[in-house]
């Protein structure tokens, strides 16, 4: 029999969710809530008797000083005045984590496995003293606030509705498929008839593939060994395997094209055959080969590189995007949780030491005509919400991350997720980044079960986003399940049992075995064994299904006891699902019935390559030019606008959500500074404990330029990395990167995307700045990953529907290990009498600046990044860390010197006194050209006054200059031409750096 325990703290407790429903109910809805309590609801559809329900009640969900807890309803003691009584539980086949852990502590507690029928399913109930609202207030504070119909379910019941013995009754969201399950068989007389698939489907086919897949499926060869099998036409296991495996999101068709060029002023022209190749794996290959401390790279899950003379660092970072737009705490948390496995995933299995995140949406305050999925306020939080508990749930530091807002996000959000881990160079004897399938391994499935939920999350990732996008492919991340198993294969890995391993993210078991099985070659697989949440999944829908908390394990039969053993010793479930074998073929049963056999290479060779038209329309041909403006006269007040603009203020309110002190590994942290509330340069870890070297890393997005020039965009983007981790102590020469683009669809329709050659000479352009910087920088490519298609169709008014494509972004992570832990270093001045020298020159460079972002304008010159120059430069600021010349090293980016001044009085609460005429390069500008121009390549340090000479002696070749002191005053103050150009308080700029989101930390 189902019973309900529901759980809330003590009527005279303080409740903070109740708080939280009460703020956002008026501050995003308008509507006024007088008192709000949540209560937590358990189900408990179990046939345990009293007694032991009793037990569970008092020993596992009741704290018994703060909580009160009952079977029966408790809206009366902790609200006895509601209004409204607003459930919300999660729709059926929807991972339930609260309820899951439910379960295993329940048969902890009682000493034994519950039964596999029992089950439990969790919610929530808000009661809100509301006089003023009517149910349709209530219904929106149910849609708006508190659930996302995606994934969600809830009830609105009044007090006049309400049955003080009920309550909300049983709610039992089982998942009940009446159905069995079967392969279908598809004939494909025609192309059209397989477009006609793919449309109904959701395949997502390009229709230059279409002619390939039919011709192998009817090749006789084929046919007769097919025939052999008894099959004929293909199944929908094999349409649906070919679908996920020739997706732009898993196949980087784009990246892999063929781009026919031309410059629409010059006229040049040029055929760039095969970005990834050209712009990507040959720079690195180039690298790598020169650079013994480049492990592994563009192969495996994740890049390896070398740490130090006993470890390597893993790291890789990706998006979740698609998923995230409509379902934002379930996209986001299992964004981060599925890129944790990539690292778990990389040669036999590192430990993950840090998490990444960046996040790209409309204004928060956004409130145009254009309706998104959801609101970018909502949308915003839901995604904070997800990465934080992807991350603290699973026991890793998030070290540090970005945020960028931009009203051509609301079509699509990006959701930037990273993760590094660190390895033993050797398990076993043997070098731990190597792996392979051989013949005769057995397939082990590990970790969580199978759903419908995930189901064409990488067909869905490689399309737009229109009201019709599905929604089958938003799962749940489950970080306890994930956790667990990360601590059970790190041990079989040290043990020697994994011969190989890798995720299943991004089409399931279908990429993890498909992909693995073209080593051996081959692998056979009995779907029938892989275990579900619930019956009556078809046999594609198991295959191809994304649910989270999955890795696929390689064993040899002789250790398959020892590696089960120690699945039961962490809880976690692995089963053998099939063999790995020798014989080319891919074959997938449903028990007797056989459901695929394909060539294991047949992804691999005969599709067309993507061909894309690239026109290239320079800036000065599109209308852009400097804005003509008299320079204003109030500098300081321009600079605390900065202080105060949204891309450039506090981002405490999402960094104090993070937890970045667990595994005691946090060296530099995500603030830095006296009152430890200014965004660091870079983090630094110590990810190995009883090691000497740190590991420094850092992000950059630089978006704006990308409107003048992608390929400046992403030059000042690699630069800038560099810069970063170098300023906190990492080795110059040994910075590896890592490329993520996000880029509209390129894809040419004369009506939908009219400007798709010009997004598509953009992508050229920024694919040839990558290249450029990393040859010139020395930084080999450790990972990356591409997601176009950011793209979305939004109503507005009259019923309008409007394609608004997001700007070309790439984000730039960039690593160093910090061999010697005294070079590390912090952006805050340290004592007051130290010297404020810049280093590299100040340029007229404004075009797509922070400070024309204030005026809504693009302006031209885009920084242009002098690249040996910054080579040279960041290589006089490692030996000024070498030496321990540098008391405090400052990175200047957006919003140029200005900036970057106001971030150094801030986080040391000091003043600045700095004579501006000295700058170097900035003979000719005026003082808001000096102060706000966002020229590359430099750097703002302090130094003791003893050893200025010395400093200066370093920077022989470096354009820099002596701008002033640090001060006890706590003014920031500068001058030009003898002229006051600045004169600002810390108080004051501190509550222009707060004033937007301080209310929220």
């Amino acid at each position: 029999m189902a019973q309900r325990l529901e759980i809330g703290l003590r009527p005279d407790l303080h409740d903070p969710a109740g708080r939280g429903l009460k703020h956002k109910a008026r501050a995003y809805l308008g509507l006024g809530v007088e008192r709000a309590r949540v209560l937590r609801v358990l189900t408990l559809d179990t046939a345990l008797e009293a007694a032991d329900l009793e037990k569970v009640r008092t020993r596992i969900f009741t704290n018994p000083v703060t909580e009160i807890s009952s079977f029966s309803p408790l809206a009366g003691q902790v609200l006895p005045g509601f209004h409204f009584a607003l459930w919300v539980g999660l729709k059926p086949g929807v991972r339930d984590n609260e309820a899951a852990t439910a379960c295993e502590a329940m048969a902890d507690v009682l000493g034994r496995p519950l039964k596999p029928s029992d089950a439990a399913y969790y919610s929530r109930l808000y009661l809100i003293e509301a006089p003023r609202l009517g149910r349709q207030q209530a219904e929106l504070i149910c849609s708006e606030l508190l659930a996302n119909p995606i994934i969600q379910t809830w009830r609105v019941i009044s007090r006049q509705e309400w049955d003080p013995q009920a309550g909300v009754g049983i709610i039992l969201p089982r998942v009940e498929l009446r159905h069995q399950p079967t392969v279908l068989t598809l004939a494909i007389p025609s192309d059209a008839e397989l477009l006609r698939l793919s449309a109904e489907r959701n395949l997502f086919l390009n229709p230059a593939d279409v002619p390939v897949i039919r011709a192998y499926f009817h090749d006789p060869a084929v046919l007769a060994q097919r025939q052999a099998l008894g099959l004929n036409e293909p199944t929908d296991v094999e349409l649906e395997y070919v679908s996920q495996g020739r997706s732009d999101h898993c196949n980087h068709n784009t990246f892999n094209g063929r781009f026919h060029y031309r410059d629409l002023a010059s006229g040049q022209q040029e055929v760039v055959d095969n970005l990834f190749k050209s712009c990507i794996k040959a720079p690195t290959e180039r690298l790598a080969a020169e650079r013994g401390w480049v492990v592994s790279v563009l192969w495996d899950n994740a890049g390896v590189a070398r740490l130090d003379q006993a470890h390597n660092y893993v790291i890789t970072a990706e998006t979740h995007n698609s998923p995230s737009n409509m379902e934002a705490y379930g996209g986001a948390i299992t964004g981060i949780v599925g890129v944790y496995r990539d690292p778990m995933g990389t040669g036999l299995g590192s430990k993950l030491v840090a998490g990444l995140w960046g996040f790209c949406v409309g204004p928060r305050d956004y409130a145009g005509e254009l309706k998104p999925a959801l609101h970018p306020r909502r949308l915003l939080d839901g995604i904070i919400e997800g990465v934080r508990d992807g991350g603290n749930k699973s026991g890793i530091p998030t070290a540090l991350g970005s945020l960028q807002f931009d009203e051509r996000y609301l079509g699509k959000c990006l959701v930037f997720v990273g993760a590094l881990g660190v390895m033993p160079r050797e398990v076993a004897g043997q070098p731990s980044h190597l792996k392979k399938t051989s013949p005769g391994e057995l397939i082990f499935m590990c970790g969580g079960r199978v759903g419908a939920d995930g189901i064409h999350g990488v067909t869905a990732s490689s399309a737009g986003y229109s009201e019709n996008t599905p929604a089958g492919h938003v799962q749940i991340g489950d970080p306890y399940t994930q956790k667990k198993m990360h601590d059970f294969l790190l041990e079989a890995r040290d043990q020697g049992l994994i011969r190989f391993i890798t995720d299943n993210g991004g089409g399931g078991l279908s990429s993890s075995i498909g992909e693995s099985a073209r080593l051996s070659p081959g692998a056979e697989v009995d779907l029938a064994k892989v275990p579900l949440k619930y019956p009556g999944l078809d046999p594609w829908q198991i295959w191809v299904s994304e649910s989270q908390e999955r890795m696929t394990v390689a064993v040899a039969p002789a250790d398959s006891q020892a590696f089960l053993a120690l699945a039961d010793k962490h809880a976690v479930e692995a089963t053998v699902i099939g063999r790995f074998t020798g014989d080319g073929k891919l074959k997938l049963t449903h028990g007797d019935d056989l459901c695929a056999y394909v060539d294991v290479e047949f992804l691999e060779k005969g599709f067309p390559q993507w061909q894309f038209q690239a026109l290239w329309s320079p800036p000065e041909l599109r209308g852009l030019s400097e804005p003509v403006v008299a320079p204003p006269a109030d500098l300081s007040g321009l600079l605390l606008d900065l202080v105060d603009s949204p891309n450039l203020c506090s981002r405490e309110w999402i960094s104090r959500q993070y937890d970045h002190e667990v595994q005691g590994t946090s060296l530099i942290k995500p603030f830095v500074g006296r009152g430890r509330d200014i965004p660091s340069e870079a983090a630094v870890l110590l990810p190995v404990l009883t090691g000497k070297a740190g590991l420094a890393m850092a992000q950059v997005l630089l978006t704006d330029y990308g409107d003048i020039d992608t390929y400046h965009m992403v030059t000042a983007s690699v630069e800038e990395g560099y810069r970063r981790v170098v300023a906190v102590g990492g080795d110059p020469a040994q910075v590896g990167g890592v490329d993520n683009f996000c880029w509209p669809s390129i894809i040419h329709d004369p009506t939908d995307n009219p400007d798709g050659p010009y997004k598509a000479a953009q992508l050229v352009r920024a694919c040839w700045g990558l290249r450029d910087a990393c040859l010139a920088l020395g930084i080999p490519l450790l990972s990356g990953k591409d997601s176009m298609y950011v793209d979305g169709r939004l109503k507005g008014r009259h019923g309008l529907v409007r394609r608004v494509s997001g700007p070309p972004t790439m984000m730039f992570s960039a690593t160093a290990p910090v061999p010697d832990l005294k070079r590390v270093q912090t952006l805050e001045p340290k004592l007051p009498g130290d010297l404020v020298y810049v280093l590299g020159a100040t340029k007229d460079e404004l075009g797509g600046s922070s400070l024309y972002g204030l005026w809504g304008q693009t302006g031209l010159k885009v920084p242009q990044t002098g690249l040996a120059q910054s080579l040279a430069t960041c290589a006089a600021v490692s030996q000024a860390l070498d030496r321990g010349l540098a008391a405090s090293v400052c990175v200047l980016s957006r919003g140029g010197l200005a900036y970057a001044l106001a971030r150094m009085s801030l986080a040391s609460d000091l003043g600045l006194s700095l004579d501006l005429d000295g700058l170097a390069g900035a003979e000719g500008l005026s003082p808001m050209q000096r102060l706000f121009s966002e020229s590359t390549g430099r750097f703002a340090l302090t130094v003791a006054p003893g050893r200025a000479a010395e400093l200066e002696a370093l920077l022989a070749g470096v354009p820099f200059a002596r701008l002033g002191q640090v001060t006890k005053e706590r003014r920031l103050k500068a001058q030009a031409g003898g002229v006051k150009v600045l004169d600002l308080s810390i108080p004051e700029m501190r509550r222009a750096f707060t004033r937007r989101f301080g209310k929220m930390v």
